[in-house]
């Protein structure tokens, strides 16, 4: 019988009040009303169809992504979250995040998703430089994200979270900062920090605005980190710093190869079975087609050969120590078919090995890739 992995689930709305320019999520700009009832009804229908794959298994965390789930009403989350409970054994004690744009973010909704179950909120802030905000596309202004921040703060949440971009286009030093500065002062339990990257098939895709430089990047990551880590957080993952006690304990089972059932337009799932598969579903992407009750779009069984570079993938992207009994707990895999690539990574100076656990180094951060692929 092979031990398995926490298990979480993962909830996808994939409607927005407009598409921002550098977006490749899936999400929808919305036309005419959000189907509250229907929605929900089809993503408890989709849920029904992957119960089976986790009989018994209890679900740990929660977490409500899209798209923009605060535009779903009280009463629909209240209705989706007392369906995922009559299906799934949730933990009492469970993490229920659900992420909201400032916009869209009103006092006497908020405290019925809190009514509902939700006890964190990640809030999608970006910048709090008015201009910079325009030029991402954000439907809300700087005020709109700290009357967000201090709403959360006054209903006693569990946490928050406040979303950041740096490297935004012609993004200064100090506008980095000042952003940065700003979020520090309505002192959120974790700041999620990541750096605007273009990708193909959005907006910024097509017609790419001027960025920093990668010495200018580099400036803000370096100036930035010092300021976070005198204000009391840590940095625990790539992207992601958190007073203690406070890091996100969805993305961290995620990073640590654990399970998750994945439901919603577009929504990805991991399975691990006590026979030893592990499944990765995709559901459909397009609202259309979901809400017709096509919910799988495809399914596949992770080979063998796979299984180092994905548990690898998703574990150095973590900074504490991962433990060396998990590599095998959680592939399947004996330690000896990767003991080649442990002992280059080693020579290399990318991690660190005690009996117990590995440990990725400065220089394994720094040439992340590089000792990834030494897995492939």
């Amino acid at each position: 019988m092979r031990k398995l992995p926490p298990l979480s689930l993962y909830i996808h709305i994939p409607w927005c009040v407009q598409k921002c320019p550098y977006c490749d999520f899936n999400s929808h700009a919305l036309k005419g009303e959000v189907p509250h009832d229907d929605y929900v009804g089809h993503l408890l229908a989709d849920l029904d169809l992957d119960v089976e794959k986790v009989a018994g298994r209890t679900v740990g965390t929660i977490f409500i992504g899209g798209g923009t789930p605060s535009l779903l009403s009280a009463e629909a989350m209240q209705t989706l979250l007392d369906g995922v409970r009559a299906r799934l054994p949730v933990d009492p004690d469970a993490e229920i995040t659900m992420e909201a744009n400032p916009g869209t973010v009103e006092a006497d909704r908020f405290s019925g998703y809190q009514r509902a179950g939700i006890n964190r909120i990640s809030i999608g802030v970006q910048s709090f430089n008015a201009q910079k905000l325009e030029r991402l596309g954000r439907i809300h202004g700087p005020q709109e994200a700290k009357r967000a921040a201090h709403l959360a703060t006054a209903l006693g949440l569990r946490s928050f979270n406040l979303d950041l971009m740096h490297g935004l286009p012609d993004q200064s030093l100090e506008q980095a900062l000042d952003d940065l500065r700003q979020a520090i002062e309505l002192n959120p339990p974790h700041l999620s920090w990541y750096q605007l990257t273009i990708e193909p098939n959005t907006l910024f895709g097509s017609r790419p605005p001027v960025l920093p430089d990668d010495d200018a990047l580099w400036d803000i990551y370096q100036q930035g980190h010092q300021l976070m880590t005198a204000a009391g957080y840590q940095q625990y993952e790539t992207s992601a710093y958190a007073k203690p006690g406070y890091q996100c304990q969805h993305n961290i089972n995620y990073w640590r190869f654990g399970d998750y059932l994945g439901i919603g337009c577009g929504a990805h799932g991991k399975i691990t079975f006590s026979d030893g598969r592990i499944l990765r579903t995709a559901k459909t992407r397009h609202p259309r087609g979901y809400m017709q009750g096509r919910y799988l779009e495809k399914e596949h069984l992770v080979e063998e050969s796979d299984r180092p570079f994905e548990f690898f993938m998703n574990r150095f992207r973590l900074l504490e120590a991962a433990p060396r009994h998990e590599f095998a707990d959680f592939t399947g895999l004996d330690e000896a078919v990767i003991r080649p690539q442990l002992d280059d990574a080693l020579a290399k100076g990318y991690i660190v090995e005690s009996d117990e656990e590995w440990q990725i180094t400065e220089k394994g951060k720094l040439f992340l890739n590089s000792l990834l692929e030494l897995f492939l």
